[in-house]
Order: C-alpha cells, then structure tokens, then sequence
C-alpha cells in the first residue's frame, strides 16, 4: 500500500492535521483540502488512489462532493470512504441514495486503527 496518494476533503482543519500524521505514519502520501471546492480543485490536479470525504462541510456537504466526483468520467474509478459525525441513522436517506457511489463510511471520532484498516481494505480491494 505504501506511496499511494490519499486526498482528504474536511473542513476541520485539526481534523486534516491529525488524519494526515496518522496516514503518513502508515506510509501513504497525502493531499488535504479544506472543503468541497478546494477538494475538487485538489482532484483536478492530482492523480489520487483514493478520496477521504467528510459529509459535514460548510462550503459543499460532502454527498454533493461526491455526486460530482462519480459524476466526472476521469475521477468516478477512485474510491471514497465517507467521514462522518453523524451517525448512520441521521444520514441514512442519503446514506442509501448515494451507497453505489462510496466504498466506506467512518464515524468520527474513529479509532486509528479502524481508519487504517478501512483505508488498506478500500485501497486493497481496488488493487
């Protein structure tokens, strides 16, 4: 898995910090956006294996983020693990609606070791 490229679109900037020391860690190289619409900007410039997407976001919540992603034939390949404060059940019409188009989905806060295992297990499905 080591050297693969992870973009991580959230608006919570101490989210993005710690997310991407946690990933670093583990060998990845990572790409943080502060938002939906720097994330796609991030997305057309980069050639990323797979997106982190939280739901919650001022600019863009994260469900039209990734309509657009999936909608865009150079990007709907790459899999998205969707974050979340919310749980399930709050988000569970669009959770459905939109279940085709993601390969994840974590509830922050999350244990370190479940965002590692769901981004290898994402990441080692596509390979």
């Amino acid at each position: 898995m080591s050297g693969k490229l992870i973009l991580m679109i959230e608006d919570d900037e101490e989210m993005l910090a710690l997310n991407e020391l946690i990933l670093e860690k583990e060998g990845y190289r990572v790409l943080s956006a502060t938002g939906g619409v720097a994330g796609l900007e991030v997305l057309r410039n980069n050639r990323v294996d797979l997106i982190l997407l939280d739901i919650m976001m001022e600019d863009m919540d994260g469900w039209e983020v990734l309509s657009r992603i999936k909608g865009d034939e150079r990007f709907k390949s790459i899999p998205v693990i969707m974050l979340t404060a919310r749980h399930y059940q709050e988000d569970e019409q669009e959770t459905a609606r939109y279940a085709e188009y993601f390969e994840g989905y974590i509830v922050k806060p999350f244990v370190v070791e479940d965002l590692i295992k769901e981004v290898k297990r994402v990441l080692s499905a596509r390979s």
